[in-house]
């Protein structure tokens, strides 16, 4: 019943030609097709879509709304405060940041807002765990 099934990111914009910009400057992405009357824009993070649409509701959740993985989370978090990004700093029961960073076990996560207040983080997970994505995502895409 579900073998075709996909999943797509979904963040919502209060000025979509804002978040556009932002894309654009800070992560380097431009949309790979864009709908509704240019209210709804697609981009392609390492093979996820990603829509980015028009809301009233932008930047209201205080949870994480997006995720992104690498394999450098130093260099990366300076690539993004060169484009301004300031990382969020945490302290309570189970996560305290320093300098941005939470130590996770062998995880290492950093949170930021988009243009319109949408909580991203960035996390560097331990080598086994991003073996396991790295294995998946290739079956997934019928090559492993």
């Amino acid at each position: 019943m579900f073998e075709k099934l996909m999943a797509t990111a979904v963040l919502p914009a209060s000025d979509i030609a804002r978040a556009q910009q932002w894309w654009h400057d800070v992560l380097g992405r431009d949309p790979v097709y864009t709908e509704l009357e240019g209210e709804g824009l697609f981009y392609d993070i390492g093979g996820t879509e990603v829509l980015v649409y028009r809301s009233d509701f932008a930047g209201t959740a205080k949870n994480t709304a997006l995720n992104l993985v690498t394999d450098d989370l130093d260099r990366d978090m300076t690539a993004l405060r060169t484009h301004g990004v300031v990382f969020h700093d945490y302290d309570m029961p189970g996560l305290k940041t320093v300098d941005g960073v939470a130590q996770l076990g062998e995880e290492r996560t950093a949170w930021f807002s988009d243009s319109e207040g949408n909580i991203i983080a960035i996390a560097q997970p331990s080598r086994q765990l991003m073996e396991m994505a790295t294995k998946l995502r290739a079956a997934a895409a019928g090559m492993g």
